[in-house]
C-alpha cells in the first residue's frame, strides 16, 4: 500500500518549498516557446466543437467511456489498418472525432485507468503500478463529482487489476466487478470476465435508469493470452491480437448499436489504458518500457450534433478525459487537474509526462519516466533516449548525442516530478501476485534507491524473457521448463527479490512446499528481502500446518489495508483457534471491499469453526452468490449440510468443489467418506481411488490410510456379495 498522498498541486511551481517528489511538473518554466510555435497555434482551429454547441451547452442525457484494455493505437480499421475489421468502431470514428496523436501516462493497467477517471497524473495520485497500490478517497475520480449533481453512475469491470479492492468505487452507484475470486491454487485461468457478460450487465443497467446516467465499461479482449472466439479463431489463425480486437467490435456493435439508437445525443468516448507491444523492440507484451507501441492509444469522441466528425492530431493525454466529461456535464473541473476538455477552444499543446515502473518497482530495475514534447519523446534512463516521433515513429534512433540541449531541457522538466516510487512502502499479497501472474504481469516488491547501466531495463531484456517464460511455460502445464528457468533465473540475478519468489511459487503450484519455504528462507538469510516474500513465507507456514510461525510472520503486515494481506492474516488466525481476531480480519476485508467473495468464505469457515452455523451459512452463501464457483466455500458449505443432516446435498457440494478445483484433496475425501457411509460405492470408490492417488502423502498420510482401510473394506463386501 502507498503512502498517504499530499493534497495534488495544480501544476505550479510552489511558492514553499516541499518534497520534490509531490511537485506536479513545472510546465510553464520547462517548456521553451518560440515565435514561430505560438504563431503556429493561434492559426488551429477551435477543437471538435460543432458551432453553437460546445461543451457549454445542454448536458447530455448520458455519457458512456469504453475502456479497451490492451488495444494498440494503430489495431482498428479507422486506424489505418488493412488487416483487421472493426466495422462498429469505423462507423464511430466517422462520425466523430478522432484524436490521431493521444498518449497513456502509465503503460499498464490500474494506475492508466486512475489517470482517466481522476485527470491526476501519476505522481499526483500516488498509484504506480497494477499490485501494492489502493487509490487515496482524497482523490476523486468523475463519479462523485456527477453523483453529487444527480448523475446515475455504473461501472462494469472485466478483469482484476481493476477489482474494487483497488479504490475506484467511490460515486459509483454500481461496481460491477463480480470476476472469477476463488479458484484452485493450482488454477491459472486468467480472472476476467468475456466482453458478451460485461456489455449484458452494463447496457441493462443503462436501459433500467431514468435521468442522466454515466456509465464506464472496461472491456478486456485483446490482453494476452490472445485467443479469439468463435469463427474469428479461424479467421485470425495467423494473426491472434487482431482476432481479438475484431471479436470485440463485434460485440461492442451488439450491444452498443442498440443504445446509441435509442440515445442518439449520449456522448460516447473509446480509448484503451495502453497499447501492446508484440515484440517490438524485444517485449513482448506491455509493462517494461515506454514506447509508442504501448504509450500511444486511439481515442474517439462521439456526439452527434455537439462533437463535430473529424480529425485531430494535436497532443490528447488520458488526464484530459476527466475533464471532458465533467465539462460536458455542466460540473467546474477541479483546479488541481492538469488537463483540459478535448472539446474546449485550442490553447497552447501542453507536455505528456508518462511513466513505466513496473520493473523498478517488481525487480529493482531502473524506474522509467519521460515526456513528450510536440513530436521530441524523452525517456529518462540511465542510457537515455530521444526520438522524433514525426520522422522517426518505430523509434528506431536515438537524438540524445544530436540533440543535447533538447534533452537537458527535458531532463530539467522531469527532476520536480521524478518519482521516487522505488522507495514507497507498498503491499503485494500473495494471492494478489498469483492473480496479477495468470494475467502476465509479475509482481514483487524491491527497494533499490540508485541506478546504473547495467539497471536499464535495455540491458536486462533477457530476464524479462526468462520471467515471461516461467508464467507461460507453467500456464501451458510445463512444469519441468518452468522450474528449469525459475532456477537459471535465480542463478544469475541472485539479488532480485522477484526471481526467488518466482522459484518459490513454481515450486508450490508443484506441491513442493517444503522447498519453496526452503528458498524463501535462504532469500531472507542471504539478505533479499521484501515483503512479498516475507507474506508467502507466512501463507505457506500457514498451509503446512506451522499456523503459529505464519502468525508471527504476518502480524507484522497487521496494519495493512490491502485486503490479501487481511485475509491471509486472517486464516493464520483461523488456525491457531484465535476465531473471534481472525473474523475481525475478514471484516475489515468487507470494510474495504463489501463484495470481496473470498472474504465471506473466510468468515463463514472461521464461523463454522467457532460452532456459529448460522454465521457461518449466512457468509458462505453470500460467497457463492458472488461467485458460485469457490471451492473451498463449496466445501465448507458441505460439511455444514453434512452436520445437519442432508449428506445428498453435502456430496453434491463436494463433487462441484472438486469440478472447480481437482487440487482440492479436502473437499474429495469427505465425498468419499461421506458416501461410503450411505453405501454410495458408485462414488465412494472412485472417490477413494482418484484421493489415495493423488492426495500428498506428507499432508494426508493419515487420511490416506484410513480412504486406504474404508476401499479395503469396500472391496471385501464386494467380495463376499455385500452391496
Amino acid at each position: 500500500m502507498a503512502k498517504k498522498k499530499r493534497k495534488p498541486t495544480a501544476g505550479r511551481e510552489p511558492s514553499s518549498p516541499e518534497p520534490r517528489r509531490r511537485r506536479a511538473l513545472p510546465w510553464a518554466a520547462a517548456a521553451v516557446v518560440v515565435a514561430a510555435l505560438v504563431a503556429a497555434v493561434l492559426l488551429l482551429p477551435e477543437r471538435g466543437v460543432e458551432s453553437g454547441a460546445g461543451a457549454a451547452g445542454a448536458p447530455p442525457p448520458g455519457i458512456i467511456l469504453i475502456t479497451i484494455d490492451t488495444l494498440r493505437a494503430d489495431a482498428l480499421g479507422f486506424a489505418g489498418n488493412r488487416e483487421v475489421e472493426t466495422p462498429f468502431l469505423d462507423r464511430l470514428a466517422s462520425g466523430g472525432l478522432v484524436f490521431t496523436n493521444a498518449h497513456a501516462h502509465n503503460v499498464v493497467t490500474l494506475p492508466s485507468h486512475v489517470n482517466i477517471l481522476t485527470g491526476l497524473l501519476p505522481y499526483q495520485h500516488g498509484v504506480r503500478d497494477n499490485s501494492g497500490y489502493v487509490l487515496d478517497r482524497e482523490f476523486a475520480t468523475v463519479a462523485p463529482l456527477l453523483k453529487k449533481e444527480g448523475w446515475a453512475t455504473g461501472a462494469f469491470i472485466a478483469a482484476y487489476p481493476l477489482d474494487a479492492r483497488y479504490g475506484l468505487t467511490p460515486g459509483f452507484d454500481v461496481y460491477d466487478d463480480r470476476l472469477p475470486e476463488g479458484r484452485g491454487r493450482h488454477d491459472l485461468q486468467t480472472p476476467e470476465r468475456p466482453a458478451e457478460e460485461v456489455l449484458a450487465a452494463a447496457t441493462a443497467w443503462w436501459n433500467a435508469q431514468q435521468g442522466r446516467r454515466f456509465m464506464w465499461v472496461h472491456l478486456f479482449e485483446p490482453h494476452a493470452p490472445y485467443a479469439p472466439a468463435g469463427e474469428f479463431a479461424s479467421r485470425y489463425r495467423d494473426k491472434p491480437y487482431l482476432g481479438e480486437v475484431a471479436y470485440l467490435d463485434s460485440v461492442m456493435a451488439k450491444f452498443l448499436e442498440p443504445v446509441l439508437r435509442e440515445s442518439p445525443s449520449t456522448m460516447l468516448i473509446v480509448t484503451s489504458d495502453h497499447g501492446e507491444s508484440l515484440h517490438e523492440h524485444g517485449e513482448a507484451t506491455h509493462g517494461l518500457f515506454a514506447y509508442e507501441a504501448t504509450l500511444k492509444v486511439p481515442l474517439l469522441v462521439h456526439e452527434p450534433g455537439v462533437v463535430k466528425a473529424g480529425v485531430d492530431g494535436r497532443p490528447a493525454r488520458h488526464i484530459d478525459l476527466a475533464p471532458t466529461i465533467l465539462a460536458r456535464a455542466g460540473i467546474a473541473v477541479p483546479e488541481d487537474r492538469l488537463g483540459r476538455s478535448l472539446l474546449a477552444p485550442v490553447d497552447q499543446p501542453q507536455p505528456t509526462y508518462f511513466e513505466a515502473l513496473s520493473a523498478s518497482l517488481n525487480r529493482g530495475w531502473a524506474p522509467l519516466v519521460g515526456l513528450i514534447e510536440e513530436n521530441e519523446k524523452y525517456i529518462d534512463l540511465p542510457l537515455p533516449e530521444l526520438y522524433d516521433l514525426e520522422r522517426d515513429p518505430g523509434e528506431t534512433r536515438n537524438l540524445v548525442d544530436e540533440r543535447r540541449r533538447v534533452v537537458a531541457r527535458m531532463r530539467q522538466a522531469l527532476a520536480a516530478a521524478a518519482p521516487a516510487a522505488a522507495t514507497e512502502r507498498r503491499v503485494v499479497s500473495g494471492e494478489e501476485a498469483s492473480r496479477l501472474l495468470s494475467l502476465g504481469y509479475v509482481s514483487g516488491t524491491a527497494a533499490k534507491k540508485t541506478y546504473t547501466a547495467a539497471d536499464d531495463p535495455k540491458n536486462l531484456i533477457e530476464y524479462d524473457r526468462m520471467l515471461h517464460e516461467i508464467v507461460e511455460a507453467n500456464q501451458a502445464g510445463r512444469a519441468n521448463e518452468a522450474l528449469e528457468t525459475a532456477r537459471e533465473l535465480v542463478r544469475r540475478q541472485p539479488e532480485m527479490p522477484l526471481a526467488r519468489e518466482m522459484l518459490s511459487f513454481v515450486l508450490q503450484e508443484q506441491d513442493r512446499v517444503d522447498e519453496a519455504i526452503a528458498t524463501l528462507q535462504e532469500a531472507r538469510s542471504r539478505g533479499v528481502v521484501s515483503e512479498t516474500i516475507d507474506r508467502r513465507l507466512g501463507l505457506l507456514l500457514s498451509e503446512t500446518g506451522r499456523a503459529g510461525d505464519a502468525v508471527s510472520v504476518l502480524a507484522t503486515l497487521g496494519d495493512s489495508v490491502d485486503v490479501d494481506t487481511l485475509n491471509a492474516y486472517g486464516i493464520s488466525l483461523a488456525d491457531v483457534g484465535r476465531h473471534g481476531d481472525a473474523m475481525r480480519q475478514f471484516e475489515r476485508v468487507l470494510a474495504i471491499d463489501a463484495t470481496n467473495a473470498t472474504a465471506h468464505q473466510n468468515l463463514g469457515i472461521a464461523a463454522l469453526r467457532a460452532q456459529d452455523s448460522a454465521r457461518a451459512l449466512t457468509h458462505l452463501n453470500r460467497a457463492l452468490e458472488l461467485d458460485p464457483n469457490l471451492p473451498l466455500a463449496l466445501n465448507t458449505l458441505g460439511v455444514l449440510h453434512a452436520q445437519s443432516g442432508r449428506p445428498a446435498e453435502a456430496i453434491r457440494l463436494w463433487s462441484r468443489a472438486v469440478a472447480v478445483d481437482p487440487q482440492l484433496h479436502d473437499a474429495l475425501f469427505n465425498m468419499a467418506m461421506v458416501s461410503a457411509r450411505m453405501r454410495r460405492w458408485d462414488l465412494a470408490r472412485p472417490a477413494l481411488e482418484r484421493f489415495i492417488r493423488t492426495a500428498p502423502p506428507a499432508r494426508y498420510g493419515r487420511d490416506i490410510a484410513a480412504a486406504r482401510e474404508m476401499l479395503r473394506q469396500i472391496e471385501a463386501d464386494a467380495a463376499g456379495g455385500v452391496r
